[in-house]
């Protein structure tokens, strides 16, 4: 999340100690979990997705439900480890029918 704030966006955090009601409720497929879940005007961005591809989703408003990164891989937003190679991964789009598609490689 201090990603994000680097990047200006304003971060209201909330702790629950069940986010799987949450993800359900806004449409994050099962397959695209990850530790994070916000909302973001309007859409759903799930995970450690980068600040400059949020900026993009919000530039082109694209007709999906949000953006994810699945999982938490090294070298995301908030995985950078020292000492260890950033994996490649991707931002993935999903909508309400289920449709997964990628967004980014990262």
């Amino acid at each position: 999340m201090g990603h994000l704030r680097a990047s200006g966006y304003p971060v209201k955090e909330e702790n629950v100690q069940d986010i799987t009601p949450i993800k359900r409720r806004y449409g994050v497929p099962a397959q695209l979990a990850a530790c994070h879940t916000a909302l973001v005007e309007g859409y759903v961005v799930e995970g450690h997705v980068p600040a400059d591809l949020i900026d993009r989703l919000l530039r082109e408003r694209p007709r999906v439900v949000g953006i994810a990164v699945p999982g938490m891989p090294i070298g995301a937003p908030g995985m950078e480890t020292p000492g260890q190679t950033p994996e490649r991964y991707q931002v993935l789009t999903f909508d309400r029918s289920g449709r997964i598609a990628v967004f980014a490689s990262r």
